[in-house]
């Protein structure tokens, strides 16, 4: 019997994800701790009669060093000028396991890639590193990985097996070598990589227009927000769609826009997605024809003004206080936006009413590309750390502070950071979880939620929010606060909720290539990466539009063409078709 690859078996499962999101909130009733965790011993517990508590407590203190990239709290309740090392959740782990985290260094995310690789390039890595498909190839290579078989096997919680066992456990075996686990894998929903189009219903409102369904649509309304003061201040302070100087990231990008021109050159990695083309075989997007018609357009609306002049020296929190200003009004993006920053848009000004659209594109709605495995996240740990095992106890100690008995501490208003913390996992199929329990919830007239597992805190947040904003109840939280939650997470029409009415109505395409980096990638990927980056940029300010032929034949003379050797090869061998 040909044996199944373990890439392909894990595409099986998580295509079927959404199907799975009862199960983060059954079966992990054993997961929770008990109140007073039992003592580990320094050292690994090959050497131990019992097996392991995997909440236990270090007798002595153990330092576990890591680097972070961090974007700014998404809760505004949030103290203002907390820093990484002052997060909540930091103390918690202290005093629930005696370990201490260290931080090599801390930067915003913009600069964590530059910072990253020089740390790389002189061998000064922290105990726990977050890294990257490519990055988790390089560390391999040079042997700089810790075996983790053994403290997985002894540490690991209920829950976090739970999680890891919900695809069948390949995505751990994606990540392990000749029988030794080298990684433990963050893989979500790819559903929550569907790009959207998130519009100001008030600034339509003002002008008189509908919300946008084509390309040419979007333009007359983006024209008119830039030029017509659609917030009626009498200023000429706004513009249309917000843009920062990556043009493909993980937020305030233009990912949704060259898909509604069937262009898929990216899924916000930097790295080309791949589709198919009309020989079956795969293709990288970023040179599809249709990527140069996108182009030309991104350059007349930067002529016009519709995109902001300056977007090529504005990083993503830029380009978010001009959405939180009310200078801007439209903004592609994923399903979370309500949550961060709209809501802190929707505190500043009362009137900002944001709606979630699909993608217009030429004739019509336009097809979101999505991967087919969304699994960028890799925890690993440095050879040389003293307690691999830690690694795995900070992440039981983040699963374990999500379930009830916790519900009245983990609060952002008392310095708790969830997107600070590191390693952490949550369920695969978070989002669906929160989105069918608390409507459950409502559409059932409860008081409260039934779950109390692993997933409590998340589903538990969400239906307060939720009660609070439809009730119109400020006692707790402000009217942005409340309607993030909601719209982002509950609402059947905000961004989650039209997220699956898209995948249930398959306008999608799927990145095609799901395997990790190949040989020419890892060598020649941010070289590649970099030459894309900085052609289309040109191509938006003004430079010719026909400089994307050059840019075709450059980036496949630089390592392009051997990548579609190697891709295909991939495809044709080890792909699910």
């Amino acid at each position: 019997m040909k044996k199944m690859r373990p890439w392909k078996m894990m595409l099986a499962v998580t295509m079927i994800l959404s199907l799975l999101s009862a199960c983060g909130s059954k079966g992990n009733e054993n997961a929770n701790a008990p109140s007073t965790p039992k003592e580990e011993p320094t050292n690994s517990a090959t050497n131990t009669a019992t097996a392991p508590d995997p909440l236990g407590k270090y007798p002595e203190t153990v330092t576990v060093t890591e680097v972070l990239a961090f974007n700014p709290p998404e809760d505004p309740r949030t103290p203002s000028g907390i820093t990484p090392e002052q997060n909540a959740y930091l103390k918690d782990l202290k005093e629930m396991m005696n370990i201490e985290v260290k931080y090599k260094w801390t930067v915003p995310s913009a600069q964590y890639e530059q910072k990253f690789s020089l740390a790389m390039a002189s061998g000064d890595l922290p105990d726990v590193i977050e890294v990257d498909q490519k990055n988790y190839e390089k560390l391999k290579k040079q042997g700089m990985l810790a075996d983790l078989t053994e403290a997985y096997a002894q540490y690991a919680s209920p829950a976090l097996k739970a999680y890891m066992e919900s695809d069948g456990g390949f995505a751990m075996k994606t990540f392990s070598e000749d029988g030794k686990q080298l990684g433990i894998p963050a893989f979500e929903d790819p559903f929550l990589s569907t790009q959207i189009l998130w519009v100001r219903q008030d600034w339509l409102n003002n002008l008189g227009l509908q919300a946008p369904k084509t390309i040419d649509e979007l333009e007359k309304v983006a024209q008119a927000f830039t030029h017509n003061d659609p917030d009626q201040n009498g200023k000429n302070d706004t513009y249309g769609i917000a843009l920062q100087k990556n043009l493909f990231f993980w937020g305030f990008d233009v990912r949704g826009f060259f898909n509604g021109f069937g262009a898929y050159p990216s899924v916000g990695d930097n790295q080309s997605a791949w589709i198919k083309g009309d020989d079956g075989k795969l293709i990288p997007g970023l040179i599809q024809p249709e990527v140069k018609t996108a182009l030309g357009k991104l350059q007349s609306w930067y002529k016009d003004g519709i995109i902001d002049k300056e977007f090529a020296l504005k990083d993503e929190n830029k380009a978010v206080e001009d959405l939180v200003a009310g200078k801007v009004g439209i903004s592609y993006g994923e399903w979370w936006y309500p949550n961060w920053p709209l809501n802190s848009s929707v505190d500043k000004d009362p009137k900002a009413e944001w709606i979630a659209l699909q993608l217009p594109g030429i004739d019509g709605p336009a097809k979101s590309l999505v991967p087919k495995i969304r699994s960028n996240k890799i925890f690993v740990v440095n050879k040389k750390a003293k307690n691999p095992e830690a690694a795995i106890k900070m992440l039981n100690f983040y699963i374990e502070v999500g379930s009830k008995k916790y519900k009245d501490k983990n609060k952002a208003a008392d310095g708790y950071v969830y997107n600070w913390f590191n390693p952490r996992i949550a369920n695969p199929a978070d989002i669906e979880t929160i989105y069918t329990e608390v409507n459950k919830a409502l559409d059932a007239n409860q008081t409260e939620i039934t779950v109390e597992d692993a997933n409590y805190k998340n589903v538990y947040d969400s239906f307060k929010a939720t009660t609070e904003y439809l009730a119109g109840d400020t006692s707790n939280a402000t009217k942005g606060i409340n309607w993030g939650s909601y719209f982002s997470r509950v609402a059947k029409d905000g961004g989650w909720g039209l997220t699956r009415q898209i995948k249930e109505n398959q306008q999608f395409v799927y990145n095609e290539f799901y395997g990790l980096p190949t040989a020419t990638i890892v060598e020649k990927g941010g070289q590649l990466d970099k030459l894309m980056q900085e052609s289309f940029t040109k191509i938006v300010m003004g430079s010719s539009v026909d400089d994307f032929d050059k840019f075709v034949d450059s980036w496949k003379a630089l390592g392009g063409n051997k990548i579609i050797d190697e891709v295909n090869e991939w495809y044709s061998t080890e792909a699910t078709k």
